[in-house]
């Protein structure tokens, strides 16, 4: 990606404060030229970006060009529709917002400057930082009210010749730092057609993808003309320097990874994970009703809620012992327990509710191995056996003392090895999905194969997953990357 960053004005004149640069155009300049750099970087600093204003249209056509554009159509959109941004406001910021304001001694109306997430106050500078990364816009205002406490009255951007000497130099600074973390970054020597994010946590217990993985993605990624690179949650700010994103750690709804895909998404990038998948998939109450709706075939499943009489009796008397339990957003076999007796059952129960108001009660099948069928644009792309951890009925023993023990093996087979079943099933399950990369967890009964799960962040581990296929598993899926990229 060129870092060709163009600062779009009302007026030229508007930028006399800061460094003279000749990448300063006016919005009517700008709105009229052709041709333009699909890969610059735009940063609108119209002062009117109210709807079908010209500022509105810069950041409009911006993205119909292809470009990176701050503030994006969604981000003036959202700053003014003021129950949304009440509503999505970071509920940890209350506290500090009313001790700050507590200490100023008054009640009157009070406003803050934030720019490009730096506060003119440092006591609010964790503030300043969450509200930016939800409304990522160069200039904001932030008024405050006191109903008994403080609360945000009105939040909208902020005008760059409304600006005082002090603010001016706020705005300077935060756009100096901004852009060297963003836009000054130094890339490849080579060029490269597309620019790729891979969204890691190093320090994750169980990783989707090992070190050796990632970096067999990234060589991958290369050879399909995307420069690749590791970037973790630290580089929130950063996300829109790329043109894709690709998740590689353990996807959940409350977690800042779903907020990495819908940032992406609202800015036209490629992402996989895509929101909607991590939605469906990361819930297993969701993934119950659309398997049931669509008749997919699953093990006998019911859901208690926590709110209500239980018969556990019963239960037993429908599953058969031992029965499964399950929280909804579970992964790695966290959050599932088996009970044998009715006086387990309740027990484990009592302890899942505590964690959530809703479980699954689910019937055990027992089997000596799960099949996973890597899926990717409705298509098989690997397979494997997973075999019981030691000792366990689950694939992963989170209890056992011993690394080796805490998993079980695998055996790595060819699609065309798979009973056609199996991936008929599969495929039928994830195509009500999408057309991301999922693992399907599978078991195969007397009656015909059964999904467990559908993982919309599948592990792809170096001499596992790819045993067979070797580098050509991660160039298939930085080649659907270079064709999702070049259909945008």
């Amino acid at each position: 990606m060129q870092n060709a960053a163009l600062v779009i004005l009302d007026d030229i004149t508007d930028w006399q404060p800061y460094y003279p640069s000749q990448a300063t155009v006016t919005a009517s300049e700008y709105l009229l030229q052709q041709n333009s750099n699909t890969r610059a970087q735009i940063l609108n600093l119209c002062g009117d970006l109210s709807y079908l204003s010209t500022g509105y249209y810069v950041s409009l056509l911006a993205e119909a060009r292809g470009q990176r554009v701050m503030p994006s159509v969604t981000t003036i959109n959202d700053l003014a529709n003021f129950s949304h941004y009440q509503l999505l406001l970071p509920a940890n910021t209350d506290k500090q917002i009313n001790k700050y304001l507590g200490q100023q001694g008054q009640q009157e109306p009070h406003r803050v400057l934030i720019c490009f997430g730096q506060s003119e106050h440092p006591q609010l500078s964790g503030f300043a930082r969450q509200i930016f990364d939800r409304y990522p816009c160069p200039i904001l205002w932030v008024e405050f009210s006191y109903q008994g406490r403080w609360f945000i009255q009105r939040l909208y951007a902020g005008q760059l010749t409304e600006l005082n000497d002090a603010q001016q130099t706020l705005f300077g600074e935060a756009l100096d730092s901004f852009s060297k973390r963003v836009w000054r970054k130094a890339r490849s020597p080579k060029e490269y057609r597309y620019d790729l994010a891979i969204l890691h946590d190093p320090n994750e217990p169980i990783p989707t993808s090992d070190k050796k993985a990632l970096q067999r993605f990234i060589k991958a990624a290369r050879d399909a003309d995307i420069d690749a690179e590791l970037i973790t949650a630290d580089d929130y700010n950063r996300l829109l320097e790329y043109d894709a994103l690709f998740i590689r750690e353990t996807t959940r709804i409350n977690h800042y990874t779903y907020h990495f895909a819908k940032k992406a998404e609202a800015n036209g990038m490629v992402v996989i994970d895509a929101p909607h998948s991590i939605l469906q998939c990361a819930n297993k109450v969701f993934l119950k009703e659309l398997l049931d709706k669509h008749k997919i075939p699953t093990p006998r499943t019911e859901l208690l809620l926590s709110q209500q009489d239980i018969d556990f009796e019963a239960i037993g008397e429908r599953m058969g012992y031992p029965v499964v339990l399950k929280i909804p957003d579970g992964s790695f076999s966290i959050g599932v327990e088996k009970a044998e007796t009715i006086d387990e059952l309740q027990a484990i129960a009592a302890e899942l509710f505590k964690k959530s108001t809703i479980l699954l009660a689910q019937e055990f099948v027992r089997t000596d191995f799960d099949w996973r069928i890597g899926v990717l644009n409705n298509r098989p792309i690997y397979a494997c056996k997973y075999l019981m951890a030691r000792n366990h009925w689950q694939i992963y023993n989170h209890a056992s003392a011993s690394s080796r023990g805490k998993s079980g093996g695998f055996e790595t087979v060819g699609v065309h090895q798979v009973p056609k079943e199996v991936v008929k099933t599969a495929l039928q399950a994830t195509r009500l999905i999408g057309d991301g990369l999922y693992g399907v967890d599978m078991k195969v009964t007397h009656k015909g194969p059964v999904i467990i799960e559908i993982n919309d962040n599948p592990s792809i581990d170096s001499g596992v997953e790819d045993l067979l296929l070797g580098d050509e598993l991660y160039h298939i899926i930085m080649r659907d990357f270079a064709r999702r990229l070049d259909e945008k």
